[in-house]
């Protein structure tokens, strides 16, 4: 059996199991429509999936990845912009009440970004998005601690950028819209919250070292 074949093989068991079991939810869902009040901007890297972490129920998260979890400066255009497409549809057409950006450990986009590698015809440009952060990092931390480093700042770098979307600003200031940043480590399982005053990283988990 191959790859694609044992994805198949998957959907057999989530249509005997899960589907069966929450028949009711997903039809409902097909009714009435989605109406998430988080949505969460992730990274696409196979080992952090949100709805996985978090344990949600279909239609509980609203989700955008794309490399390394950032959120692009608002910037209209005549391009195509995927991540911002998808924010303003989760924020002016959903209604959220949360937004997370959520990092996690051994990013492949960030040690691109640390290594310089613009292979490819989208990711260097992709990743310049953080072009100062990375300068900041590099000036500031050891080169092994680097990749953490520019792992966090990345999240905070979007959520300053989150800020520079008017209708993302707005209900920020009425209060009607959260914007958190979170951190998943891949190998201990450890989920971080950032706090909005320092910068800071802790583990929701009582007695857990944010980091090991």
């Amino acid at each position: 059996m191959n790859e694609f074949d044992r994805l198949v093989d998957g959907y057999h068991r989530f249509r005997q199991d899960r589907f069966t079991r929450q028949n009711a939810l997903y039809r409902d869902l097909a009714e009435t429509g989605q109406s998430p009040r988080v949505m969460v901007i992730a990274c696409c890297d196979s080992r952090a999936d949100p709805a996985m972490i978090f344990d949600t129920a279909p239609g509980e998260i609203f989700v955008v990845r794309n490399v390394a979890n950032l959120v692009p400066p608002y910037a209209p255009s005549d391009d195509y912009h995927g991540t911002s497409a998808a924010l303003e549809f989760a924020v002016t057409g959903l209604g959220v009440a949360h937004i997370l950006v959520l990092g996690h450990a051994r990013c492949g986009g960030i040690a691109a970004s640390l290594s310089g590698d613009g292979r490819g015809t989208f990711i260097g440009r992709w990743m310049s998005i953080l072009e100062d952060t990375r300068r900041g990092v590099r000036d500031s931390t050891e080169g092994d601690a680097q990749p953490r480093a520019l792992e966090l700042a990345g999240v905070g770098k979007s959520l300053e950028n989150l800020m520079t979307f008017p209708f993302v600003a707005e209900l920020v200031r009425e209060e009607r819209l959260q914007l958190h940043g979170g951190y998943f480590d891949i190998a201990t399982g450890i989920l971080n919250l950032r706090d909005p005053s320092s910068g800071e990283f802790t583990s929701v988990l009582d007695g857990a070292p944010a980091f090991t």
